[in-house]
């Protein structure tokens, strides 16, 4: 039933274009009939719209994964620079957040663990929307960061790195099963901020997946209930990474492999200073709009990636 709504509304949705196309060509036959110039403004305008939802549709094409159409999960992790890179774990967190507002998809910040002084030193987030692992899984891989350190009395520059990480949501009824008797549940306090309910009782949750050894933590939910749901679903969409890197090699396609967050393994570099520049090293893609960018404008990059795969692909 998924699959077929999902179809249906796809196929709406070329429809819906295909009649705005034929109606903005009867407006222009019309006009040109008739000698009349005053819509121009508004066949214009129209023809823009027309080829920019075009455009969108036509790049949606390309994401035909598996596992492209569904929600997603992302880690961001701190990496080498200390308290600067856990500040830029949390600008990117920002920036994916502000992303997905603009998209009008759903985020929902899982689990975050505060950095010592400033910043984050990980944090989980599920995006819901449609093509949200499609579009994001080109954000797998290390962010560089260049600028004047705040945290620097002399203010010098400094570089500090993040590694985000892409998973596709799992849907647990068709993916992967997992038996109850192999989960081991913790529950502790939380730590950070959270209010006094959350610092007196153990809301925080944490599972273990015995006979794969992977842990999935949550504590920034109000209840134990709500930071369990939360836990499972990491839970299950890193089981079914591993499956799938076990059963068909496929790791790489879901989100590439292992690397650390340091130098000589960044796919894009943001630069505030000495010049303001976002370069993506795997494309060439480029911008000097860098606050654009941390405010969430990476769709170009985005495009980009995704470009540069299907050339790939032919």
């Amino acid at each position: 039933m998924r699959q077929l709504t999902a179809i249906r509304e796809s196929v709406q949705t070329w429809r819906s274009l295909e009649k705005r196309v034929n109606e903005l060509f009867e407006l222009t036959t019309l006009a040109i009939k008739e000698a009349d110039y005053s819509p121009r403004e508004e066949i214009q305008q129209e023809a823009r719209e027309v080829a920019s939802n075009l455009e969108k549709l036509e790049l949606q094409l390309t994401l035909s994964g598996e596992y492209d159409a569904r929600n997603t999960i992302m880690s961001i992790h701190a990496g080498a620079g200390g308290t600067e890179s856990q500040d830029w774990a949390e600008m990117l967190l920002r920036m994916y957040l502000r992303w997905a507002e603009r998209r009008n998809y759903q985020a929902e910040v899982l689990n975050v663990s505060a950095g010592e002084e400033a910043g984050i030193r990980n944090a989980i987030i599920e995006i819901r929307g449609g093509y949200a692992y499609g579009y994001l899984k080109s954000e797998f891989g290390v962010h560089r960061l260049v600028r004047l350190s705040p945290f620097d009395a002399d203010h010098a520059r400094h570089t500090s790195f993040a590694l985000v990480e892409v998973l596709p949501e799992a849907k647990e009824d068709l993916d992967t099963k997992i038996n109850p008797a192999d989960l081991k549940i913790d529950t502790f306090r939380a730590s950070g901020p959270g209010g006094q309910h959350m610092q007196k009782t153990s809301t925080a949750v944490r599972i273990t997946h015995l006979p794969s050894g992977l842990i999935a933590t949550c504590q920034s939910q109000r209840s134990q209930h709500q930071n369990k749901e939360a836990a499972m679903k990491v839970l299950y969409a890193r089981l079914l990474e591993l499956e799938q890197a076990e059963k068909e090699a496929e790791r790489a396609k879901l989100k590439g492999e292992r690397v650390e967050a340091g130098w000589g393994n960044q796919i894009r570099s943001y630069v505030l200073h000495p010049y303001k520049m976002v370069k993506d090293h795997r494309t060439g893609c480029e911008t000097s709009n860098t606050a654009a960018v941390l405010d969430g404008e990476i769709d170009e990059f985005i495009t980009a990636y995704l470009q540069s795969q299907v050339g790939k692909n032919k």
